[in-house]
């Protein structure tokens, strides 16, 4: 949702900052990067039960993942490499925060619930493939209640408060497998049309 209708405001907010990365010398792949191991930290975090570090190092997850475009192109430097290393490593961070929670459920004899987290990641997965499928057919497919920078605001929502923890990741998971489904129906009625080729 946010970026897809919100996208131009937060185009205008982020720009700036990211014009002010630039002249310190930071660049996308740094951020992208330094991001990775605040996402592999918070894990930590999670697992190990420490929910209030881990709400804040989620924070400057988000906030790297936010400012690494805007970064990639003050500095004029956006490139099919640095999109494609972004788009690896955002799947990769999802699935270690994914994993800390899985291992935080067991670590509190709440093992039965592990699947709960590989079933948000599985429904994540699915939400970014079916953009990469469409766009590689040539049809867009962003948007949805359930994009990425919602996940993380969900989730961090969920670490915030221990009572709530497991109704928001069930509210998560619901979310996310709405948000698919919505994309594929919408991909689904574009490429009905007989100009666009299906695989």
């Amino acid at each position: 949702m946010l970026d897809g209708q919100f996208r131009h405001a937060v185009d205008a907010c982020t720009a700036p900052v990211g014009r002010a990365l630039v002249r310190v010398g930071f660049s996308a792949d740094v951020l992208t990067a330094s991001g990775l191991v605040f996402a592999l930290v918070t894990a930590w975090a999670v697992a190990t039960g420490h929910m209030a570090w881990a709400v804040i190092l989620l924070t400057l997850t988000g906030a790297h993942d936010l400012f690494d475009g805007p970064v990639a192109k003050a500095s004029q430097r956006a490139s099919v490499r640095g999109s494609f290393f972004d788009s690896v490593v955002d799947r990769v961070s999802d699935a270690l925060l994914l994993g800390g929670v899985a291992y935080f459920l067991v670590a509190q004899q709440r093992g039965e619930l592990v699947l709960l987290p590989f079933a948000i990641m599985t429904s994540t997965f699915l939400i970014s493939y079916q953009r990469s499928k469409a766009e590689s057919l040539g049809i867009a497919a962003k948007g949805g209640l359930m994009e990425r920078a919602e996940r993380m605001i969900l989730l961090g929502v969920a670490l915030l408060y221990h009572s709530f923890f497991i109704p928001v990741l069930w509210l998560l998971l619901v979310l996310t497998t709405m948000t698919a489904l919505g994309r594929f129906w919408r991909v689904w009625q574009v490429a009905d049309a007989p100009d666009k080729s299906r695989s």
